[in-house]
């Protein structure tokens, strides 16, 4: 069960389609919970430029053999060419929690 959970990491340029892509997630069961924080400021540089801008954060909880199918029902529907997705391990939690998650997520 070590390192068997992730929470995966996403931004979305709006509420609307961090909407969307949350609850494909959970729909498909891909993740158990999605968590959509507005009012995030992302700073980066793209095509050589730098840029600001207003954006969404989604907070997935999941486990790391969903995490693959994951990024493609993301990719499928996220209005970026290259899209933040990014897997940090999850390494304790509530053991309840940690249940509820392997309960609502389905493996390969």
């Amino acid at each position: 069960m070590e390192n068997a959970y992730r929470i995966v990491l996403i931004t979305a340029p709006n509420r609307e389609s961090g909407r969307q892509i949350a609850l494909r997630l959970v729909e498909e069961h891909l993740a158990a919970c999605v968590n959509l924080l507005p009012g995030v400021t992302s700073f980066y540089r793209w095509e050589g430029k730098l840029n600001e801008d207003e954006e969404v954060l989604l907070i997935c909880k999941t486990r790391r053999e969903c995490f693959e199918r994951l990024q493609a029902a993301v990719r499928a529907v996220h209005p970026y060419q290259v899209p933040e997705i990014i897997a940090l391990p999850l390494t304790d939690g509530l053991e309840a929690y940690l249940r509820w998650i392997d309960e609502s997520v389905q493996g390969e």
